[in-house]
């Protein structure tokens, strides 16, 4: 009587694709420069207001959104092919939701949700800050949670 022998039924490990690999890296540090200039303008010498409006909210936001682009290219590239896990997936949507999150702390006064509802000046104060930054640790989680970790086993 022949002992069967299980087959691997996993598809070959291949290298990750370096060319979406350096997309995704070159994509997230253009957004976080596109943030940067929206969150602190006065370090490339641009800040011409007292406070925080409109403008610079939307552009860090932007900024937060190719950011949050050129990650996800940059982490699928590291999957090869190979099914994501389920952990995987809830990931990619808790990276979405942080980035609604943001939107939605972030323009709240546009919205008419904020402390300042229109017409008055938008206001980005600590409630709205403390809102964007909640929803920048939901957007770090879900990438952390996306990540393809393997378990390297010994035979």
């Amino acid at each position: 009587m022949n002992a069967s022998v299980p087959i691997d039924t996993q598809p070959l490990p291949r290298e990750p694709s370096p060319v979406r690999l350096r997309v995704g890296l070159i994509t997230t540090l253009f957004g976080f420069f596109i943030f940067a200039i929206g969150a602190k303008p006065g370090w490339f010498g641009w800040d011409r207001s007292v406070g925080v409006g409109f403008v610079q909210i939307a552009f860090f936001l932007f900024g937060l959104a190719i950011i949050c682009l050129g990650g996800y290219v940059g982490i699928s590239a590291l999957w090869m092919g190979i099914q994501r896990s389920i952990i995987a997936d809830i990931g990619m949507r808790l990276v979405a939701t942080g980035y609604v999150i943001s939107i939605f702390a972030g323009l709240a006064d546009i919205f008419g949700m904020g402390s300042q509802p229109l017409p008055q000046i938008p206001y980005f104060g600590p409630w709205q800050a403390t809102g964007v930054l909640i929803g920048q640790i939901v957007i770090a989680i879900g990438f952390l949670m996306f990540i393809p970790y393997r378990i390297h086993q010994t035979k």
